[in-house]
């Protein structure tokens, strides 16, 4: 069966590289048919061709959902504490010590008044001076401040909070409504937190994948698995110098060509695209030219290490009104072409109408030598 579809499309290809070179004004200069026939052969070798029927579509979505990670169920956290830096700014309390602690104003505030972590990485306090605190957690800094005023104060009860997050952001940038720097607090911050405090998606963004980087390497997120299937390995806790860029939908296009109405491309939705819906959308087939039998949809395959294999072909048999329950089941991915065949009689009648000319042509000059108006 694959063997008379290799030849199939093989004689179709040659016809429609034969019919370039007859039909004026579609000749394409340096292609040779007869020179291409065993390099196409060669590239049929490498296409894998099939049909869409049931076990199809079942064999895709159990592929689909094979590549689905649940390993990760959650990101861990229990252990997660805020690492002080650079630029933070603590707010420092002792119990029943009002004059080791900042005094309330109405135009004075914590994060204003408060201890900034200075760029040596310390702090200076009241009879702790130049003590260090950036790398450190809250509570490692609590330790050192009590050991330290503990030679003034009889156990003395000191509270620290951070009123300024100024050491670390993550970056979030493309098509989101709000894109800037995101501070990353005691809180712990998320790549799809980050993407919801800058406001979500544009409508124009591409909402399948993020590029994540993180120092010198960058990584492919796979937003819709975590959206769409619940994937929440896809997601990343965030540290500081991250970068979350969100591409715009410019590759989230399907093209549809042949013998359609209205041949073009369309973009792919957050919702996917069945090949039902660009058929339609395309304004359907040509009802007296087109092979409701010749709907092919050809999908580059990724490279791999699974042979030699470059592209999946998958023909629909529209004449089959099942087919056209399963052409809605059949989800296109993006890049994906469309292509609908023109009917063999359409086909011949359009070589036909071209040749009649000539021909017609061919008979006026016999015509005007035999009554010698040309010699």
């Amino acid at each position: 069966m694959l063997t008379s579809y290799k030849t199939l499309a093989t004689s179709l290809s040659l016809l429609l590289m034969s019919g370039c070179a007859i039909i004026p004004g579609s000749h394409l200069e340096g292609i040779d048919a007869q020179a291409s026939q065993s390099t196409l052969e060669q590239d049929l070798s490498n296409v894998n061709i099939s049909i869409i029927d049931s076990q199809l579509i079942k064999q895709l979505k159990n592929d689909n959902e094979k590549n689905v990670t649940t390993k990760a169920s959650t990101i861990d956290v229990s252990n997660y504490d805020y690492v002080l830096g650079i630029g933070d700014v603590l707010s420092i309390g002792v119990w029943d010590h009002p004059e080791l602690t900042i005094p309330a104003a109405v135009q004075r505030t914590a994060a204003f008044d408060g201890f900034r972590v200075q760029a040596d990485g310390t702090i200076t306090y009241a009879y702790a001076a130049k003590i260090p605190a950036a790398g450190k957690t809250i509570s490692q800094l609590h330790d050192t401040l009590v050991k330290k005023l503990s030679k003034i104060i009889e156990k003395p009860q000191v509270d620290i909070k951070v009123v300024g997050f100024n050491s670390q952001r993550a970056y979030v940038t493309g098509e989101v409504k709000k894109p800037g720097t995101y501070a990353i607090t005691e809180i712990p911050l998320t790549l799809i937190d980050a993407i919801n405090q800058a406001g979500g998606l544009n409508p124009k963004a591409d909402w399948r994948t993020v590029t994540f980087t993180r120092g010198n390497n960058t990584e492919i997120i796979k937003l819709d698995d975590f959206y769409a299937k619940g994937d929440i390995s896809q997601n990343r806790l965030l540290q500081h110098g991250d970068i979350i860029h969100i591409n715009r939908t410019d590759n989230q296009k399907v093209f549809v060509l042949g013998d359609v109405n209205q041949a073009g491309s369309i973009e792919i939705n957050r919702y996917g695209l069945s090949l039902a819906e660009a058929l339609s959308d395309v304004g359907g087939l040509k009802e007296q030219t087109a092979n409701a039998n010749g709907v092919f949809v050809l999908r580059k395959r990724e490279a791999n290490n699974e042979g030699d294999v470059i592209a999946d072909v998958y023909q629909l048999h529209a004449k089959n009104v099942v087919a056209l329950v399963l052409a809605d089941q059949f989800q296109l991915q993006p890049r994906d072409i469309v292509y609908v065949t023109t009917a063999p009689i359409a086909r011949w009648n359009r070589l036909i109408s071209q040749l009649v000319p000539t021909i017609q042509a061919l008979d006026d000059i016999s015509t005007l030598k035999s009554r010698g108006h040309i010699f």
